[in-house]
């Protein structure tokens, strides 16, 4: 009998470069969704708890900042990001239209 298991890519987001191509990559769909969860894919590899208590959230408050559909205020995604040791960053995309 084959088993087949969950993929969590949060065992995979193990280095600096790769979380941020992930994170940026998330960032590109206009779905806010996507990025949100992308950004607790990396909180989960990094620490829950850890990246909780570094953003001074409670642990609680952060899964609820990183489910689908919450709405997290600008805020408290930028608290995260610095906390996870990253930076947004704006580049051209191109032409202005």
């Amino acid at each position: 009998m084959t088993t087949i298991s969950r993929f969590d890519v949060s065992e995979f987001l193990d280095d600096d470069e790769l979380i941020a191509e992930y994170l940026t990559a998330a960032m590109e769909d206009e779905n806010p969704d996507v990025f949100t969860a992308a950004l607790g894919d990396v909180a989960k590899a990094r620490g829950m708890t850890r990246i909780a208590e570094a953003a001074g959230l409670g642990r609680e408050s952060l899964y609820k900042s990183l489910r689908g559909g919450s709405k997290a205020r600008f805020e408290t995604l930028h608290k995260i990001v610095n906390t996870l040791g990253l930076k947004m960053q704006i580049v051209p995309n191109g032409p202005a239209s």
